[in-house]
């Protein structure tokens, strides 16, 4: 959906999303950051019930955990990821929440509760934790729908948290604010009051919710001209907690200037048929 080529080609009619696919890769740690984002076209794509095959990166479900392949080359700096990632959800939910007031975009929270192992060859990295994995699906671009949102995720003891504010094209403003359980069972939240956090180096917006009313950005992971990936220190359910947190500036993405400076981290592959 954030795909430049992709974008290009709506301007001037539709254009199949199936040609426009990508694998992202972000890794974060004390060696530096590593992303890899390649789309690939449709002769490179193939998918049934249980997998999904974009170029030489794969995504299967065996019916109790989630395997992801990966072999991408990181963009702009050309080095490669390759490994595995396995997610074990406690739960998976079969409940898609409406994000905007004619429900044309939704967010399917898979499995808010899960449990990640990460084993990848290049670089040589071991790491196993908790994890998350969501869906979002939409019947219309984002840029059409929304001017912005403020999404953020905090994990606390055996349940998740998610806050999302979105504000649509017509300036009116929305809000979920959610608890999900280790079996997947969603409970509404009192909505906090908002907390302003400062602009990224882009110039990006960014603003979560805090009990207190006060947030602070401990680390940027992702500064880019209309999106940015942050860890945040807010407060929650009485006590002080650390969130992912992500800002996305939708009128930023629509703008020229950004579209042209998006392949430099989002090369374009057309590919051969996977076999």
């Amino acid at each position: 959906m954030f795909s430049p080529y992709y974008a290009s080609q709506r301007r001037y009619g539709w254009s199949h999303p199936e040609n426009h696919c990508a694998m992202n890769i972000a890794l974060y740690g004390d060696a530096g950051q590593k992303w890899a984002m390649t789309e690939r076209g449709e002769p490179s794509v193939h998918r049934d019930a249980q997998a999904l095959q974009i170029g030489p990166s794969r995504m299967s479900w065996n019916g109790t955990s989630l395997t992801v392949d990966v072999d991408e080359i990181t963009a702009p700096f050309p080095s490669r990821i390759r490994g595995t990632i396995k997610l074990h959800p406690h739960a998976v939910t079969d409940r898609a929440f409406p994000v905007d007031a004619d429900a044309q975009h939704n967010w399917w929270p898979i499995a808010p509760v899960a449990r990640v192992e990460v084993q990848l060859d290049r670089p040589g990295l071991r790491w196993s934790g908790s994890g998350y994995l969501d869906s979002n699906s939409g019947a219309v671009p984002l840029e059409r729908t929304f001017k912005r949102w403020d999404w953020s995720r905090t994990v606390e003891d055996d349940s998740t948290a998610v806050l999302y504010d979105v504000t649509s094209r017509t300036g009116d403003t929305s809000s979920l604010a959610m608890r999900f359980a280790k079996d997947g069972t969603a409970t509404d939240m009192d909505l906090p009051p908002p907390a302003r956090l400062r602009r990224t180096l882009w110039g990006v917006e960014r603003s979560t919710r805090a009990e207190t009313g006060q947030a602070s950005v401990l680390k940027t992971l992702e500064d880019g001209p209309f999106y940015s990936r942050s860890i945040v220190s807010t407060r929650l359910g009485g006590k002080p907690v650390t969130a992912i947190h992500e800002s996305l500036s939708l009128e930023r993405f629509g703008r020229l200037w950004v579209q042209g400076l998006l392949p430099f981290k989002m090369p374009r592959r057309r590919g051969r048929p996977q076999p």
